[in-house]
C-alpha cells in the first residue's frame, strides 16, 4: 500500500515521507474537512485524494464566518481535521483566534512560495495558500479611459468622481486589498486614498462583485473593483445577457508599473484539535500536487500557487494577456493590517 500511495502521489507531483505514511495508517482512514469552497471542480479534487490514499472524506460546507463560529463552539470536541477558507483576511483571523495547528512539511514549504502562506514559527506554518485571485479594475469602455484607472491609487483621483462602485468596504475581499495598499503606501496615505474612494462613489456600496460588473455595463457606474474569477465566469458564460455585459466592459490589472496587482488567496490549514493529523497533512500536501492544483484553482477560474504549476484557462489568459505582474508582499501581513484598515473605513465613512 505504501508503494501504491507513493506512486500515485508522486505521479501527481507530491513526494511524502515514510513517517507521515506510517502515522496515517495508524489512524482511521477518514478525513473531516470544514470547507468554505463550493466549486464544481472540488468534487474531482476530493475523489482524487480518496483514490490515491483510500482515505474517505467527510465534508461540512459553510461560509467562512460560519466555519469559524462552529470551530469555536465545538472547541476540543471538534471533528474537523482540515479547514479550507477563501480569503487571506479570514485565514489570518482564524489563526489569531487559535483555530489552526502549525504544520511542518518539506513538501509544502518547497511547493508554496513564502509570501503565499502564513508566517512560520518554530512549530511550523499555520496555513498555506493553494490558489490566487487578482483584485482587478473593471471599467466602461465607452465612458472611461484606461489610463485613468490603471492603478489602485487613480481610483481616488477626482477625475473619477461619481464613477466608482464597490461592494462593502468591510467585506474581506476589500479588507485584503486595502490592507495591501496600506502596506505599500503607509497608513496615513492609505487613509487619504480611502477617503478619495468614498468621494468618488457613484452610489453607496451594495451587492457582490458580479453586481459591480453588471452596474458598470448598465451605465450606473463607470469603474468597479472585482475579483478576477467573477470576470472569468462571465467570460465563460453562454448566456446572452452575460456576453452583453462583457461586450461593454474592459479589465485592468492595476499597478503593472509599480508594485503589481493585488493577489488574494484561497487556502487551507490543519484544525487545532484535528483527530487525524497525519491524514490532514497528507491532504494539504496533496493540494500542492499539479493534478490537485488544477482542480483547486481551475475549478474557480484561479491561478495555482505551487511552483511550476500552470493552468490552461482561456478566460484567465484572455483577461490578463497571458501574464501580469503581481504583488509579492506577504499575504500574512495583509491579514494583520485588517484591524487598522477597518478603523480607517469607519473614520472616512466607507460602509
Amino acid at each position: 500500500m505504501n508503494k501504491l500511495l507513493n506512486a500515485a502521489l508522486v505521479a501527481g507531483g507530491v513526494l511524502l515521507g515514510s513517517g507521515v505514511l506510517h502515522t496515517a495508517h495508524a489512524q482511521d482512514k477518514v478525513l473531516n474537512i470544514y470547507s468554505a469552497r463550493h466549486y464544481p471542480g472540488d468534487t474531482q479534487l476530493y475523489e482524487g485524494f480518496t483514490k490515491a490514499t483510500g482515505i474517505q472524506i467527510k465534508r461540512v460546507d459553510a461560509d467562512d464566518a460560519g466555519i469559524l463560529q462552529r470551530l469555536k463552539a465545538e472547541g476540543t470536541a471538534s471533528p474537523a481535521d482540515v479547514i479550507l477558507l477563501v480569503d487571506a483576511a479570514r485565514l489570518w483571523k482564524a489563526e489569531t483566534e487559535g483555530l489552526f495547528a502549525p504544520v511542518n512539511s518539506k513538501v509544502l514549504n518547497d511547493a508554496i512560495p513564502v509570501h503565499l502562506r502564513g508566517k512560520a514559527t518554530p512549530e511550523g506554518t499555520p496555513w498555506f495558500g493553494f490558489s490566487t485571485r487578482a483584485r482587478v479594475v473593471v471599467y466602461d469602455k465607452a465612458r472611461v479611459q484606461r489610463d485613468n484607472v490603471d492603478t489602485y491609487e487613480k481610483l481616488a483621483d477626482p477625475k473619477n468622481k461619481g464613477l466608482l462602485c464597490t461592494r462593502s468596504g468591510s467585506h474581506p475581499y476589500n479588507l485584503s486589498l486595502f490592507g495591501a495598499v496600506s502596506e505599500h503606501l503607509g497608513a496615513a496615505a492609505a487613509e487619504t486614498w480611502l477617503q478619495g474612494l468614498v468621494n468618488n462613489m457613484a452610489r453607496k456600496p451594495v451587492g457582490g462583485d458580479t453586481d459591480q460588473i453588471k452596474a458598470v455595463a448598465s451605465g450606473e457606474c463607470g469603474v468597479a473593483l472585482s475579483n478576477s474569477y467573477y470576470v472569468a465566469r462571465l467570460m465563460r458564460s453562454d448566456k446572452p445577457e452575460d456576453k452583453a455585459v462583457m461586450d461593454k466592459v474592459a479589465v485592468v490589472f492595476p499597478n503593472q508599473s509599480s508594485w503589481g496587482t493585488h493577489m488574494n488567496i484561497a487556502g487551507g490549514a490543519m484544525a487545532k484539535h484535528a483527530k487525524n493529523p497525519a491524514n490532514a497533512v497528507l491532504f494539504l500536501e496533496y493540494l500542492a500536487s499539479p493534478q490537485a492544483q488544477n482542480y483547486f484553482a481551475n475549478g474557480n477560474n484561479e491561478w495555482p500557487t505551487a511552483k511550476g504549476v500552470k493552468v490552461d484557462n482561456a478566460a484567465l489568459d484572455t483577461m490578463s494577456g497571458g501574464s501580469f505582474k503581481s504583488e509579492t508582499i506577504p499575504i500574512s501581513v495583509v491579514g494583520m493590517n485588517q484591524v487598522k484598515v477597518q478603523q480607517m473605513l469607519d473614520r472616512v465613512g466607507y460602509k
